[in-house]
């Protein structure tokens, strides 16, 4: 069996029924990070998703202007295990699909490592996903 292109197939038809991924992404350290986050929110390429959380700190909090359908989630752990328990307490609740699409443009790797923990813990399957020059959203 070739599971990738069945799995594209039910994407396809998932979308048609209008049923949209969810994103989690970072929103954190980096120059310029913050601008690329904002430009996948809007869904550049057409895409749309269900449900937006952005993993940040107290500065995210503050200083971030969340639009409707964005959640801002924050995060106070430092210390690597304690954070992807804290992000897989913070999600499990709001997660409601098998697959969420996945961005790590912003952030550290120490955060990416907890949220992939994360994921794998709650069993979840994730899609990662980002912007080309022209800001459409592509797949990894």
């Amino acid at each position: 069996m070739h599971f990738p292109n069945r799995l594209g197939k039910l994407k396809k038809y998932l979308n048609n029924l209008g049923i949209m991924t969810e994103l989690v992404a970072f929103l954190s350290t980096g120059k310029g990070t913050w601008g690329h986050v904002n430009r996948l929110l809007q869904g550049m390429s057409g895409e749309k998703w269900e449900k937006i959380y952005l993993l940040t700190n107290d500065f995210g909090i503050q200083n971030f202007k969340a639009e409707e359908g964005v959640e801002l989630i924050e995060l106070t752990t430092k210390n690597l295990d304690e954070l992807s328990n804290e992000i897989q307490t913070k999600l499990k609740e709001k997660i409601t699909g098998m697959e969420i699409a996945v961005n790590f443009v912003s952030g550290d790797g120490r955060e990416h490592m907890a949220l992939v923990s994360a994921l794998i813990k709650m069993g979840l399957g994730f899609r990662l996903v980002g912007l080309n020059k022209e800001d459409n959203v592509i797949e990894f």
